[in-house]
């Protein structure tokens, strides 16, 4: 499943869609990655919409849209985010297309374990708000880390960092590099972890 350095990449693909207009969609309406969306809504709505901005919260992505429309994207297993040309045909796998004047922005899934959300509103959806900090952002820092931990002292210290409500969007590779630079075992409980060990985790 794609990480946090995938997720921050595949978002930074429809970059050069933003400012401009949808102009046409193409859609898989029963397909799995739309479980619990209304695609009619979303349809009718970003329809002549322009792609204003993207952020990324741990492995999830939301595109904002003008007139309050909101896009969520979770690439689960073998999602992909990608750019096309304005005349694209989409393929079996491309659940979702939307059409620019020079361009298409492509999400495709094989698996379907990746999942389309959509939301039209003057705040950001439920489903993307999170009491749990970005990796990113200040709020995260040594305290954040360290009361995490805490809470899971019993627990190998590679499971802690799989656990997305304390690391969001770290996933087996970046646990495992994470480790091996801090020089410390995977299987280590973590309440036994040193100062020094926790400090090097952050």
């Amino acid at each position: 499943m794609p990480e946090l350095a995938e997720v921050e990449w595949f978002r930074k693909q429809w970059n050069p869609g933003c400012g401009h207009d949808i102009l046409a969609l193409s859609l898989h309406p029963r397909k799995r990655v739309f479980r619990g969306t209304n695609t009619n809504a979303l349809r009718k709505n970003l329809f002549g919409r322009k792609l204003l901005k993207s952020t990324t919260h741990g492995k999830r992505m939301l595109f904002t849209f003008s007139g309050d429309n909101w896009l969520g994207i979770h690439l689960g297993m073998t999602g992909k985010i990608g750019l096309e040309s304005a005349n694209f045909h989409p393929r079996k796998h491309d659940h979702l297309v939307l059409y620019q004047r020079e361009l298409a922005l492509v999400f495709t899934d094989s698996r379907q374990f990746g999942r389309v959300r959509f939301h039209h509103g003057s705040d950001k959806p439920d489903w993307w708000k999170s009491d749990v900090p970005e990796i990113m952002s200040r709020v995260f820092n040594q305290k954040f880390v360290d009361q995490f931990l805490d809470r899971h002292r019993k627990a190998p210290i590679k499971a802690n960092l799989l656990l997305q409500d304390g690391f969001p969007g770290i996933g087996n590779w970046m646990a495992d590099e994470i480790l091996w630079r801090a020089k410390i075992l995977p299987s280590k409980r973590t309440g036994k972890l040193k100062p020094r060990e926790r400090a090097a985790i952050f």
